[in-house]
């Protein structure tokens, strides 16, 4: 019996701290005894916003070992470089078209991060909702654990899940649940 898939993704855009380990690390080792585990470094998140590229790179070599370092084992649990994988980035394009505008513009994760100067962010950074719907509803996603400030997006990925069945008349995407992890 296959069992449920977790999905969960890290951002190499900063050094790892012990809040990136007490919210998100420490649990993921222990999910992959009753979930099929995946962990993407996600660097294409981290480019929303400017990245020297050694510097991302370096970054993502070193989450990478904590990840593992921190008892994900990669022979029970799939560990890998979002950006390696295209289909992140094509199906992104696909839910772009499923999306909608007054969606985006209520994540409130874009506006604490733009404040005021909105107008002069990229497109990426106001569209980073969806590229994490897509990581999410690539692999058949089940559960996907969060804290309560990432819970939106997990709720971003069920409403395009959701219209996505809905206009094409299929069940093809599981429509994803968030799984809250206590700190």
């Amino acid at each position: 019996m296959t069992k449920e898939k977790v999905f969960s993704a890290i951002k190499p855009s900063g050094t790892i701290h012990l809040g990136n380990y007490i919210g998100a690390v420490r649990n993921w080792g222990a999910l992959s005894e009753k979930y099929d585990c995946i962990y993407a470094i996600a660097d294409l998140h981290a480019i929303t916003v400017p990245q020297n590229p050694e510097d991302l790179k370096q970054r993502t070599y070193e989450i990478t070992s904590v990840l593992l370092s921190s008892g994900i084992n990669p022979e029970n649990n799939i560990v890998f470089n979002q950006a390696k994988v295209s289909a992140h980035a094509e199906f992104a394009w696909v839910l772009n078209c499923i999306a909608r505008m007054g969606w985006l513009k209520r994540m409130t994760q874009f506006k604490e991060k733009a404040g005021k100067n909105q107008e002069n962010v990229s497109v990426g950074l106001f569209d980073y909702p969806v590229l994490m719907a897509s990581d999410i509803l690539l692999y058949d996603t089940k559960y996907v654990p969060v804290g309560e400030d990432q819970k939106q997006h997990v709720e971003l990925a069920r409403d395009i899940a959701i219209k996505f069945n809905n206009d094409y008349n299929t069940d093809m995407l599981v429509v994803p649940e968030p799984l809250i992890m206590s700190t």
